[in-house]
C-alpha cells in the first residue's frame, strides 16, 4: 500500500500557505495563481489553520463578507486535521470520506512537510489498479 511520504515524493513537498493577518482575496489569488483549493495558514513556523474554497463559499461569500477586507484568521479552519508521512492510502481516504475534506497537511511531529488532496490519493489508486492490470495481462499472455 502506498503512503503518503511516497506520494510527496511523487508530487513534491510545496505547501502554499499565508500569514494569519493575510486577507482572503490574498490568499483567493495564491489559490488561483498555483491551481489549488486550499492554503495553510501559518503563524510563523506554526499551523494556525487551513483556508479551502470552502472556507470561502461558506464563510465569507455567504456570510456577504468583503474578500478584500476579512482577515483569513477569521474564517479559516482552525482544528486542522493531519497526516504524516507514514500513513497509508486508505486510511486517508477514509479520513477524508469520514471527515468530508478534500485537503490533508501532512506533518513530521510540528513540522509541516506537505500537502495531499483527494485528487493525489484518487491518482494513487488509479495507478496502482493500473499496475496490477498490466501484470495481470504479462501473467496471462505468457
Amino acid at each position: 500500500m502506498t503512503t503518503v511520504g511516497q506520494i510527496l515524493e511523487t508530487k513534491g513537498r510545496t505547501v502554499h500557505q499565508v500569514g494569519t493577518d493575510a486577507m482572503v482575496l490574498d490568499a483567493l489569488k495564491l489559490m488561483a495563481e498555483a491551481n489549488v483549493g486550499s492554503v495553510m495558514v501559518m503563524d510563523g513556523e506554526t499551523v494556525a489553520g487551513i483556508f479551502t474554497e470552502r472556507q470561502y463559499a461558506r464563510r465569507v461569500f455567504l456570510m456577504g463578507r468583503a474578500a478584500p477586507s476579512t482577515p483569513v484568521r477569521e474564517v479559516m479552519e482552525a482544528k486542522v486535521i493531519f497526516v504524516t508521512p507514514q500513513d497509508n492510502v486508505d486510511a486517508c481516504m477514509a479520513l477524508m470520506s469520514e471527515k468530508h475534506i478534500r485537503h490533508l497537511p501532512v506533518m513530521e511531529g510540528e513540522r509541516l512537510v506537505g500537502m495531499v488532496s483527494i485528487g493525489d490519493l484518487m491518482k494513487t489508486v488509479i495507478d496502482e489498479h493500473k499496475f496490477h492490470l498490466d501484470e495481470l495481462v504479462k501473467y496471462v499472455s505468457r
